[in-house]
């Protein structure tokens, strides 16, 4: 019957939708809990330049963590 193709639909399913959710944990992992920055518009490129050039480390964003309480 029809509803047989549900186990398979329902484990392909979860398959595609890990990769995604793992790549956005990752990203926000690496960047001090921030999500990732994208440039959509050419003015967002502006910016992030900015920010990279201002910044002093060469990234548009530096986590400050422990180093900030001592």
């Amino acid at each position: 019957m029809w509803y047989e193709i549900l186990p398979g639909f329902a484990i392909m399913t979860v398959c595609l939708i890990i990769p995604g959710v793992a790549t956005a944990q990752i990203h926000k992992f690496t960047n001090g809990g921030k999500e990732k920055r994208t440039a959509r518009v050419p003015w967002h490129w502006y910016l992030m330049q900015r920010d990279k050039r201002l910044s002093g480390t060469g990234e548009y964003y530096h986590s400050k963590g422990l180093e900030s309480i001592k």
